[in-house]
């Protein structure tokens, strides 16, 4: 009995013993492998403990891959736990030979070690960190065991997918695996250009208008640009670089994304002024994605609780759903054209992701971009920044016409405080030179008054011989008080309507033919234009007329003079016509420069002036003016 027990126990031992001692089945002829190879077979070891030393990994339990029953990513307890697998590789061609080990996607690296004969292990260069490639040499009618300790980066998408490559097929393998989904990439290329030029659109006009939410705007859309580009350059690849990316930095660009486009966003709405208490959500929202981002950092980088990092990261995504959400309900609640516009960024982003969600959760069977969740989350991605561009077009070109009519409205006030500038000193200078007329009228009038009165008095005094001198200087007199009414009456603020002009005019003309036996015909319209007319024009046309009845009464030897002043299409003319001699240009010098200063002044005040033989003389002047 006894020897019976004995034995079952050394046949149980014994079988144990088997399963765990490679047969020849398990081996792996590299000699036989033309292109690639999957290992489905392999055997895997679990350290749950990762405390076991690599030395000691021959005496444990090894179990196969197929029984982990694996179809897509791997068991998330193994992220952060040592994974070993066992490689029983033989070469049976004559010659040495290299093949290459890939585990698959979202790697680190892994340690490759070979077992030696004493069951030592003997560490292999590591080559696998620049794209998860190893080269494994084994020379010619060799059989040796490899043990391959992985390094998963931390996130949940790795793909355990062992497979060996031949040498000379690495190369063409690197181009299938990389561009089997060609026209995801050429998509996600194609996304990560708009991206980019929305990203120049946004920092050119932050440059010329200096508007911070163009600045926010542009570096939200260049965090969404490195992050779907290098999404799509590091798509199936493993490495350093590409693991790094897919675990920490990929979340880290949608972090800071999402707190430049809250940034944009309060500065957008003017949440601060307009909608204080979404102003106040968004700044708890932007604390809240920091401690997130702090918190994810220390667990990626100095902590092995890969399950708390999973449960940060979905909760940040969920954070930024409901930031699209609170959008668009406020949107509902509020009249906002601003708003508007991000609202339906979020409407057409939040459709895009649901899309997303549900081709992860039914993965077509078949191939192209259309049915790859990512292509949806960026396309939604893309339309939600083209409606937010629009709405910063918009804004821009609203404050730009709030600016011009700012500008429009200031020049306004300027112009109006300069043409009252004007306005006061014109009054001033009217108000100076009544007051001169006045102290004239008063002071000087009365003096010459009196010298015209005394000369009078003196000519029936005095003996007859000094009547020539009396008479010149009563003459003078009366002439100059003539005069100088006529410069107090350019020169007063009641006075400088036409119908005043037209009435001096005329009173002074019948008083200079009075008792000369030429007869003066005046000639006005029953209606003259109610027009303002300057001092100077009356001066220069009191002047003129001066002139020209004063050569009427030395030089034309004329019976009648005729003054008429008549309505013509583009304004007024006065006629002034005598019957006398005419005028000889010939010898125009006998008038001195009276003809000349006529025309002159004439000239400056834009009055056309014409003077010619007309059955006498014809003198006209034409106010080319419009009348109002």
């Amino acid at each position: 009995m006894k020897n019976s027990c004995l034995l079952c126990v050394l046949l149980l031992i014994g079988f144990f013993t088997k399963s765990q001692t490679v047969t020849e089945k398990r081996y792996i002829d590299i000699a036989n492998i033309s292109d690639s190879f999957f290992i489905n077979n392999c055997q895997v070891f679990v350290d749950s403990t990762n405390k076991l030393p690599a030395n000691q990994l021959s005496q444990k339990m090894w179990t196969s891959l197929a029984e982990f029953k694996i179809k897509a990513f791997i068991p998330k307890a193994w992220v952060t736990q040592k994974v070993y697998l066992q490689l029983n590789l033989t070469n049976t061609d004559s010659v040495d030979r290299t093949i290459y080990f890939y585990p698959g996607f979202c790697f680190q690296g892994f340690k490759t070690y070979r077992q030696l004969p004493d069951n030592s292990l003997e560490t292999l260069h590591d080559l696998s960190r620049d794209e998860g490639f190893q080269p494994i040499a084994l020379p010619a009618k060799q059989k040796q065991t490899f043990i391959i300790k992985l390094d998963f980066a931390k996130t949940g998408i790795t793909y355990l997918l062992p497979q060996i490559i031949e040498e000379g097929y690495l190369k063409k393998y690197q181009k299938i695996l990389y561009h089997r989904n060609e026209s995801s990439a050429i998509v996600g290329y194609l996304l990560s250009g708009i991206l980019l030029m929305m990203f120049f659109f946004s920092m050119a006009n932050y440059i010329l208008s200096g508007k911070k939410e163009f600045l926010l705007n542009g570096c939200y859309t260049g965090c969404m640009f490195l992050l779907f580009f290098l999404s799509t350059y590091f798509d199936k690849k493993s490495g350093f670089t590409a693991s790094f990316f897919l675990s920490y930095l990929a979340f880290a660009l949608l972090i800071f994304g999402t707190l430049f486009y809250i940034g944009f966003t309060r500065k957008f709405l003017d949440t601060h002024i307009n909608f204080p208490l979404l102003d106040k959500l968004f700044f708890y929202e932007q604390l809240g994605l920091l401690i997130i981002l702090l918190a994810f950092s220390y667990l990626h980088f100095f902590s092995n609780n890969f399950k708390l990092q999973s449960w940060l990261e979905n909760t940040a995504k969920i954070t930024a759903l409901l930031i699209g959400i609170v959008y668009i309900v406020t949107a509902l609640l509020q009249k906002n054209k601003l708003l508007n516009y991000l609202a339906a960024g979020n409407t057409i982003l939040i459709f895009f992701a649901i899309l997303s969600f549900y081709f992860l959760l039914h993965p077509s069977t078949t191939k192209g971009a259309f049915v790859k969740p990512v292509f949806y989350y960026e396309f939604g991605i893309v339309s939600e920044l083209l409606f937010f561009l629009m709405g910063l077009t918009y804004k821009n070109r609203i404050e730009l016409i709030e600016k011009i009519q700012e500008q429009e409205a200031m020049k306004l006030a300027a112009e109006k405080q300069l043409y009252e500038t004007k306005i006061a000193v014109l009054n001033a200078q009217q108000q100076e030179r009544n007051r001169i007329s006045a102290d004239m009228h008063d002071d000087l009038g009365a003096g010459i008054t009196s010298i015209r009165l005394y000369s009078e008095l003196a000519k029936h005094k005095i003996d007859k011989s000094a009547l020539p001198e009396i008479d010149k200087i009563s003459a003078s007199a009366n002439e100059l008080l003539n005069n100088m009414n006529a410069i107090i009456w350019t020169m007063s603020s009641s006075n400088n309507t036409l119908a005043d002009m037209v009435a001096y005019i005329r009173s002074y003309s019948q008083e200079y033919f009075e008792n000369t036996g030429v007869t003066c015909k005046i000639e006005i319209p029953d209606h003259v234009p109610d027009i303002k007319v300057s001092s100077q024009i009356r001066r220069n046309v009191y002047l003129v007329v001066k002139e020209a009845l004063n050569n009427i009464l030395k030089h034309a030897k004329a019976t009648t003079v005729s003054i008429v002043l008549k309505h013509e299409s583009a304004g007024l003319t006065l006629y002034i016509q005598d019957n006398g001699t005419g005028i000889n240009f010939e010898k125009i010098r006998r008038f001195g420069n009276g003809l000349v200063n006529m025309k002159r002044r004439m000239d400056e005040m834009n009055i056309d002036f014409l003077i010619k033989n007309n059955e006498g003389t014809l003198i006209k002047l034409h106010y080319k003016l419009p009348i109002q």
